[in-house]
């Protein structure tokens, strides 16, 4: 009877239903997770105010609960610590975020619950969150607008003037990296312009005085910029805020580097449901701060998708030309064979050789013969001879070239050949058969292969740190000064930025949430390309299903 069954073969269609079912639960296991722990970090925590003493001086500390364990009581009294009066053998530590930085030696400290002598959760205790030092945790003693304390409703005014710095220091850095910064630029350009005229022996005085009238008239316009940018920098210094923190000392704010503030203790469900949704939204918007431990990855994502979509544009047509070649024009020798078996070796090279090579080759190479012909001027400082966006694309264009050669190959061969000799038939030439009939029928391997190449592109990270990545990028390659496109410039990428601040940040238990956010943001960002490419594959095979037939 067993043996029968195994005969029949439906063990091993039932193993593979087992297998495939546990990889979908233990993926969708790793995402919930990884969503779980990113997500979290957004939702605003209960602070605490503990009265300590025992092992420590008597003291208050105030702050997040993160974590806790439970560790040996051997072990910690192996560390110094005197735990006589306690017969329990494992004693609980809690880890609390603190805050206050410029205070506090630890921005997180182990506290033992031995020497917790009260808790509470009071409803006055507010968080500011400022654009450095971290948070700041304490209470609100006084308001000051303007020079003069505010007695009506402080709480409420208090708000209201966070609110209006936020909006002037907004409106500020606009001023400052479009206006003023499209000022410099220009007066870079015309930097360059003039010792091409140099180089180039025309630098006569008609043209010099030409390049002066503009200098004089891009510095008039900076002056104008520069007293409107220190004004609304002054207004936004106006108020203060005097908080008494956990030592009891008063502590004046600057409502200028105040971000946002929340009361966590006297939130109720909505009301922290909305600040998720608001701080959720701030971190995929902003720009990171503090080391990429603070603030927000925008500029990583719109590395990460403008990266991948021009290697997209790169890699598809080189890819499939290639295909097209291997399969329809090239003959069925030893040389393709052996070519086509490079192609597939290729997929199995290591990321970070192509890093190596992208470098040499691209970077170096490629790269310092463009500045040397048409940026001669720029030198010493490269143009295109240094790691870039286009140098990154065009490195995970190779990467991921085997990818989609080998699925418009497979795309190309499922198409009959009663296809191609009636197209032939009517009279078609070879050219206008492919570009007509073979290669629509195909699109949908093309696609395919695309998603694949996407898929891959958007998680390397080991090749993108030797040709374009960088920590922290000072502007995006998208802007709004001539060409407006800058392919030389390095950009973020979530994939280096989880790198970055796992294991190269300065406060690792700060950035550790934001590790999982951040990879979090990473899958959703590939599953949204991959879906609008399987979209477009889909409408692809609707659309030509009708060539089949």
């Amino acid at each position: 009877m067993v043996k029968q069954w195994f005969k029949s073969g439906s063990p091993w269609i039932w193993m593979t239903g087992g297998a495939v079912s546990i990889s979908l639960i233990s993926v969708i296991g790793l995402l919930a997770m990884i969503a779980w722990k990113g997500l979290s970090f957004f939702w605003p925590s209960e602070v605490v105010e503990l009265k300590l003493e025992g092992s420590v001086p008597k003291q208050t500390v105030i702050g997040e609960i993160y974590d806790r364990e439970m560790v040996p009581k051997s072990r910690l009294e192996a560390a110094g610590y005197d735990l006589s009066a306690y017969q329990d053998e494992y004693i609980e530590r809690i880890l609390v975020k603190t805050g206050n930085r410029e205070y506090v030696d630890l921005d997180f400290r182990w506290i033992l619950s031995t020497d917790i002598q009260s808790q509470t959760k009071p409803a006055a205790m507010v968080v500011f969150e400022r654009s450095k030092n971290g948070n700041f945790y304490g209470y609100v003693e006084r308001v000051i607008e303007d020079g003069k304390e505010v007695t009506n409703a402080p709480k409420e005014r208090l708000v209201e003037l966070v609110e209006r710095a936020v909006d002037l220091n907004e409106e500020a850095l606009d001023l400052q990296n479009g206006d003023i910064g499209h000022i410099n630029y220009e007066l870079e350009r015309l930097r360059l312009k003039e010792k091409k005229y140099v180089l180039d022996n025309a630098l006569t005085e008609e043209v010099l005085a030409d390049l002066e009238s503009q200098r004089a008239e891009l510095r008039a316009e900076y002056k104008v910029l520069e007293a409107r940018l220190f004004e609304l920098r002054k207004k936004a210094k106006r108020d203060q805020v005097v908080v008494r923190d956990m030592r009891g000392e008063l502590v004046t704010l600057p409502i200028y580097q105040v971000l946002d503030l929340w009361f966590p203790n006297d939130m109720g469900f909505f009301a922290k449901l909305g600040h998720f949704f608001v701080q959720s939204g701030k971190f995929i918007s902003d720009d990171p701060r503090e080391a990429n431990t603070e603030g927000g990855v925008f500029p990583a994502i719109f590395g990460t998708v403008f990266m991948v979509m021009l290697m997209a544009v790169i890699v598809t047509p080189f890819g499939v030309v290639a295909a097209i070649y291997l399969h329809e024009y090239a003959a069925k020798n030893a040389v393709t064979k052996m070519i086509r078996i490079a192609v597939i070796n290729l997929a199995g090279v290591p990321s970070i050789v192509y890093g190596v090579f992208g470098l040499g080759f691209f970077v170096y190479m490629l790269g310092g013969s463009i500045d040397q012909l048409f940026y001669p001027e720029a030198a010493p400082s490269p143009v295109f001879g240094t790691p870039g966006v286009i140098w990154s694309a065009l490195t995970l264009a190779i990467l991921t070239l085997p990818v989609v050669i080998v699925s418009t190959e497979e795309g190309l061969s499922r198409i009959p050949s009663s296809v191609r000799h009636g197209s032939l038939a009517l009279g078609a030439t070879k050219a206008e058969t492919l570009w007509r009939i073979i290669v629509p029928m195909a699109s949908p391997a093309i696609m395919t292969g695309l998603i694949l190449a996407v898929a891959r592109a958007a998680g390397e990270v080991a090749p993108l740190m030797l040709v374009g990545v960088v920590k922290m990028a000072p502007t995006l390659p998208i802007d709004g000064n001539f060409p407006f496109v800058h392919l030389d410039r390095k950009f973020m990428h979530l994939g280096f930025h989880i790198y970055d601040v796992g294991f190269q940040s300065p406060n690792v238990e700060a950035a550790r949430p934001l590790v999982y956010a951040t990879a979090f943001l990473l899958v959703s960002v590939i599953i949204a390309l991959n879906i609008t490419a399987i979209g477009i594959r889909n409408h692809l095979r609707e659309k030509f299903r009708s060539l089949e037939h």
